[in-house]
């Protein structure tokens, strides 16, 4: 599982403190005085000063309702992120009155630019529609982490997202057609409660984004790429074009091994492959069907799970020898558990020790004693990987549910990318801790996860003589297509489908035909044929 969110602080100014509400300004008189570039210096300096002094309060409600989810702190979030939006409205606003304001110096023009591009989540100034944006968002977020499928009417046999997903990543290639076709449909079951919240926030954030000047929330999110949002959207465009060639000759070859090994029925010879049998839930990346994909596969395994599985299983065994007396069952489990986190926090370490390995400082001791690793046994929790920055000054953490897998241990890397690049700039006024786009900071972990070679994984004792021929290259190069150039055209449909949810382009009657038609058009990937009208993906 990759992070497709920025926390904090990609939403910063979401996560901004609220100031005393202030009564509406008088209209501004004909002999007015003229703000000036020291009074937009000073507007800046109260915004920074706001966002240093309020983050770790706002953040903190935040990290709460995504590792303890309940009533209680969704209403907490909703709080936060509802007094967070009326002060990020009201700041949008009132840097208008600095424009063309001469003699502005380049960091307050920037700043100036960054508050009235606002939030990704923009709201309306209305108190009680502003109230609703929040309550929406920590619904959805909720109900994202705690959603469990069940597989009788019972209630008993309830699966988590993170046990659904091992059914359709399917990594040994061993479960059944209708078993992952089940596990992919019950996902998608766990969304339907949610839809019409989904349609009502989108509404909302229209308003929010017409009422700062854009059109709709599609082109405020478009507006943040230094380029007009016509312009960004024609670039992303011209960007896919180059790799689309070489995506299709990734999907032909997909394709054909699929039909091999399921036949015309289940995975035609041409046209669309079906979403569930690509070895993901949301089939954006297909890296789990390497096994199947091998060039050379004489030349042995790339996936380091099983060295993973096996090192966690040391970890048990230890500390059940070093058990004083015999054990209960009760005791077992906390062993299990006790060796379960040991383990995360030995794969994070490996990933730190990478960092460390080029020349950037160890993280903080409070990382470890603050970060969620595992996934409690005692409450839900959000077990999608995001990295956070709770109070722009080093107390950094990561929230991630780890098991022993290489695809985990990858995303810990790419964590860890954030968590970096957020201490690398706590130095800077916090309106400018952020990267240059929020693209700067999912590349950061993407390109340190490229370092992750047969070599390095061989020289940390994961793999053992990692072959060094051409044709084990040609193998971890298909590695990475299977992930990499996969991701590229789902990553462009779903912002594409956004855009046209939120600029209302898209009627509630189309939603899942919209949906899919961009996957077709760009990833060649359908729906199972069993799906009915009303799934939601």
């Amino acid at each position: 599982m990759r992070s497709t969110r920025l926390l904090i602080p990609g939403l910063i100014l979401l996560l901004s403190a609220c100031a005393p509400k202030q009564e509406p300004a008088a209209p501004e008189a004909e002999t007015a005085i003229k703000p000036t570039a020291a009074d937009a210096d000073a507007f800046i300096a109260d915004i920074n000063a706001f966002l240093k002094s309020e983050t770790p309060r706002l953040a903190a409600a935040h990290w709460m309702s995504n590792t303890h989810i309940s009533p209680d702190s969704q209403l907490l979030a909703a709080h936060a992120t509802e007094e967070v939006l009326e002060y990020q409205t009201r700041k949008a606003d009132e840097a208008k009155q600095f424009d063309g304001v001469e003699g502005l110096s380049d960091d307050t023009a920037r700043a100036l630019m960054l508050v009235k591009l606002g939030s990704p989540m923009p709201a309306p100034s209305d108190a009680e529609k502003r109230k609703e944006v929040a309550r929406l968002s920590a619904k959805m977020e909720a109900n994202y982490g705690a959603a469990k499928w069940c597989r009788s009417e019972s209630g008993e046999d309830c699966l988590s997202l993170q046990q659904i997903e091992k059914i359709i990543d399917n990594v040994k290639l061993e479960n059944s057609p209708d078993e992952m076709l089940e596990a992919w449909l019950g996902w998608r079951e766990t969304a339907k409660p949610i839809r019409q919240d989904y349609l009502r926030f989108a509404e909302l954030m229209s308003q929010g984004a017409q009422e700062m000047g854009f059109a709709n929330a599609a082109e405020l999110w478009r507006a943040g790429y230094d380029m007009s949002p016509a312009e960004f959207e024609s670039e992303v465009e011209r960007l896919w074009g180059q790799v689309e060639p070489l995506y299709e000759q990734i999907h032909c070859a997909v394709r054909a091994k699929l039909n091999e090994k399921y036949g015309d029925e289940l995975a035609p010879a041409d046209g669309m492959i079906p979403a569930h049998l690509l070895g993901n839930m949301w089939a954006q990346t297909w890296g789990n069907l390497y096994p199947l994909m091998a060039p050379y596969p004489e030349l042995g395994d790339l996936n380091v799970s099983a060295p993973l599985e096996a090192a966690r299983d040391k970890t048990y065994r230890k500390l059940l020898a070093d058990f004083d007396g015999r054990p209960t069952p009760q005791d077992l489990v906390q062993i299990e558990r006790q060796a379960e986190r040991d383990y995360a926090v030995e794969m994070t370490r490996t990933a730190e020790d990478f960092y460390t390995s080029l020349g950037l400082p160890a993280l903080p001791d409070s990382f470890w004693e603050k970060s969620l690793l595992t996934k409690p046994m005692d409450r839900e929790v959000v077990c999608h990987a995001s990295a956070w920055d709770m109070n722009l000054d080093g107390d950094v953490r990561i929230k991630q549910c780890i098991e022993p897998s290489e695809e985990q241990l990858t995303t810990i890397h790419h964590e860890l990318g954030h968590v970096f690049y957020y201490l690398a700039y706590n130095h800077l006024p916090p309106i400018f801790q952020s990267g240059a786009h929020d693209g700067f900071h999912e590349a950061i972990g993407d390109t340190i996860t490229l370092s992750l070679t047969p070599a390095h994984l061989q020289e940390i004792g994961l793999l053992k003589n990692a072959e060094q021929s051409e044709q084990a290259l040609i193998n971890r190069q298909m590695k990475l297509a299977l992930d990499k150039l996969v991701f590229l055209p789902w990553g462009k449909l779903v912002d594409q489908w956004r855009w046209k949810l939120f600029a209302g382009e898209t009627s509630e009657e189309d939603l899942n035909a919209s949906w899919w038609a961009l996957r077709e058009r760009y990833q060649g990937v359908t729906a199972p044929a069993a799906r009915s009208e009303d799934d939601f993906d």
